[in-house]
């Protein structure tokens, strides 16, 4: 160690050290523009100089090495008046109005920029304002020629996309031959947006400083179970598919479900579609839940068992992930199910052409293996008889199992059916017809499932009428594309007003719509159109427009005026001890929302029975992240692979026949090393800043 004095305080450090780094770790701040601590001394801002006794002139402190006895002074006004005039050759050349929460600002407030510009009008550069390039905004006006950037992107990235171009006052900073991002190989990783202090470089995208994951982590941050997604795709790239299963298997019970039928939000925000489409996130999932080894289970491990006993009531996607977490934590654990199978909407409501059961059954049987008592058959009617037999919370997640009427006159017609029932006597077995002309009303999943299950059971037409665009149908696009390959055919903007039988069919009468103002849900409100009545003659309608719910009133539990459980935050209901999440409370949602409530209640109700609520293990060991990510030509022009399916005559021959085709190992590894890696710009440190202005 070596002792040296800063601004009269004795620091001891190692003898390696820069005056800057020996002054950072006194508390003492010393500003500059181009010093980072990811990166070498760059000394091209200069405004980091100090005085040291016994030698001449302002040496740079970012440079500088420490020596034993050294004397330095940081602040004294020789200093101050030097930085003024340093501060005012960098700002020379910028515009007068300065984004004020920029580092740059923040420095310059620092060293006293209001004397620096006093009755100075700076010369602008007048350079031109990139915008309409992915991602990120290039404002060369704001450049302040640090240095930063370039070295971010060629030393520690390894891209190489930046450099300095021209000499002298015409220097510039930008790509080679001042091409586009996507055409000089950008990776798109922001970290010269993360590490510019001037604003020269910015997202496109408002960045919430307090919560920055929001805007640079959107496929985690939208996942609603917050699976660590960028680790899992990058484990992928590396050919690790039983660590990144494990990872997946860290928060979520479900993960080859998932893989299968998962509404994927992730994907609708991945920052990767401003690109070339975004990562196949959902069909990755389900490219290492079919290479699952079952390595995951001798990590995983019971607690001791508590003593505490909990009831589930519903053995959907909600209850059952509650029911995983809380075995885990060493509750004792019964899940009581109504239906003769468990699985809820995933078992009965998604068709065995999109979720084979052989595959819930497994992930089933896994919750089982636990030691998870699953009970079938057997209808819950009474809370409070529940605690009487020696339960001590009780989790109620029995979804929303029944179908909607529209409430048109002639509904009772039997060939007029609900879609949530025919998806389940499809399910089950049970007896139904389908045959000849069949039309389905509704914009959802549930809609695109009837359709295409029709077609599937003796169809000969299916249409689906739909009172809004093709562009506001809830539906996922996927579902909606792969309707249309198998035939039905969409009638947008119309809406039944009544339903009239005869002894060969049932006729439909409908009214065209057109779009009106916006209604609560921010989509514009479809109106009738005056005059514009039409009719269709059906053999079948199926009304596919919402679901209902089954709470027996013994529950005593509050239910909010649409019919569904009234739930705080932590999934707690108004009766002690009862806690609810999943579709019984949010209304018909995803399986990945119901996963994500059954968790989140698994916490809260092991906070309840005395435990941390910490319910998640760590399968995967934490690793430092290499931030090199090396230079790939055509990056941004990699095309996202797409699943393939198979044949639509396929799919007729065999109704229960798997659509989707999972990826090959090399449309999966493409498909991950497409990831643009953005937790690495999380790991990017701070620059320091005058105390004052730390955000």
């Amino acid at each position: 160690m070596v002792q040296v004095t800063i601004d009269n305080k004795k620091v001891n450090v190692e003898p390696d050290t820069t005056v800057l780094k020996a002054a950072q770790q006194a508390g003492i701040y010393i500003p500059s523009l181009c010093y980072h601590p990811d990166l070498p001394p760059l000394s091209t801002c200069r405004l980091c100089i100090v005085q040291i006794e016994g030698r001449r002139g302002f040496p740079t402190s970012c440079n500088t090495k420490v020596q034993d006895g050294m004397v330095v002074q940081t602040n004294t006004p020789e200093i101050q008046a030097m930085r003024k005039k340093l501060l005012w050759l960098i700002l020379s050349e910028l515009p007068k109005d300065l984004p004020k929460s920029t580092e740059l600002m923040k420095v310059a407030r620092h060293i006293g920029i209001e004397e620096v510009l006093s009755g100075f009008a700076p010369k602008a550069k007048d350079l031109p304002v990139l915008s309409e390039e992915p991602l990120f905004v290039r404002d060369y006006n704001l450049c302040v020629l640090c240095g930063r950037c370039v070295e971010m992107c060629q030393k520690v990235r390894g891209v190489g996309v930046l450099g300095f171009i021209d000499r002298g006052i015409n220097s510039r900073v930008t790509t080679a031959y001042d091409i586009d991002y996507k055409d000089a190989a950008c990776t798109f990783c922001g970290a010269c947006v993360e590490v510019c202090p001037s604003g020269a470089l910015t997202e496109k995208k408002d960045v919430d400083p307090e919560d920055r994951e929001k805007t640079l982590l959107p496929c985690s941050y939208n996942c609603p179970a917050h699976i660590d997604i960028p680790e899992y795709v990058r484990l992928i790239a590396d050919g690790r598919y039983q660590d990144a299963l494990e990872i997946i298997r860290e928060t979520v019970p479900f993960p080859h479900v998932l893989g299968l039928v998962c509404d994927h939000p992730c994907e609708t925000e991945c920052r990767r579609g401003d690109l070339q489409g975004a990562i196949s996130i959902r069909n990755l999932k389900r490219f290492v839940a079919e290479r699952d080894n079952g390595r995951w289970r001798e990590k995983i491990s019971v607690s001791p068992d508590t003593g505490k006993k909990v009831a589930v009531v519903g053995g959907g996607p909600a209850g059952l992930s509650a029911a995983w977490f809380l075995r885990l934590k060493g509750h004792a654990v019964t899940v009581f199910e109504a239906e003769k199978s468990a699985g809820g909407m995933m078992a009965w409501g998604i068709p065995k052409y999109r979720l084979p059961w052989d595959v819930l059954n497994k992930e089933i049987s896994e919750i089982e293996k636990i030691g998870v008592d699953i009970r079938t058959n057997t209808k819950v009617e009474s809370i409070s008889d529940l605690f009487e037999s020696g339960f001590e919370a009780v989790f109620l997640g029995m979804g929303a199992p029944l179908g909607m009427n529209m409430g048109l006159p002639g509904e009772e017609d039997p060939r007029v059916k609900d879609g949530i029932s025919l998806l389940k006597s499809v399910a089950m077995g049970d007896d139904f017809d389908l045959s000849g002309r069949v039309a389905v009303v509704g914009g959802g999943n549930v809609a695109m499932d009837v359709a295409r299950t029709a077609v599937r059971n003796g169809a000969d037409t299916v249409s689906v009428l739909y009172r809004r665009t093709k562009a506001q149908m809830p539906a996922d696009p996927e579902e909606v594309h792969e309707a249309g390959n198998e035939g039905v055919e969409f009638n947008f903007l119309v809406n039944p007003v009544k339903i009239i039988s005869s002894d060969s069919h049932v006729t439909v009468q409908c009214i065209r719509m057109e779009l009106g103002e916006p209604d609560s849900s921010g989509r514009r409100r479809p109106v009738p159109v005056e005059g514009s009545e039409f009719s269709i003659d059906v053999d079948h309608l199926i009304i596919a427009i919402g679901q209902n719910y089954v709470i027996p009133g013994e529950f005593n539990v509050e239910l909010e005026r649409w019919g569904s459980i009234k739930a705080d935050d932590s999934m707690a209901t108004n009766r002690d001890g009862v806690f609810a999440g999943g579709d019984v409370v949010t209304g018909p949602a995803s399986v990945i929302k119901a996963i994500a409530a059954g968790t989140k209640a698994a916490s809260s109700i092991d906070k309840y029975l005395g435990g941390d609520g910490q319910v998640f293990q760590k399968l995967v060991a934490e690793e430092d992240s290499d931030p090199w990510m090396g230079r790939r030509e055509g990056f941004a022009y990699e095309e996202r692979a797409e699943m393939k399916t198979i044949a639509v005559e396929a799919r007729k021959k065999d109704i229960s026949a798997q659509v989707d085709l999972c990826f090959t190992e090399e449309d999966a590894l493409h498909e991950a090393k497409r990831c643009l890696k953005c937790p690495l710009r999380l790991e990017i440190s701070r620059a320091p800043v005058p105390e004052k202005f730390i955000d």
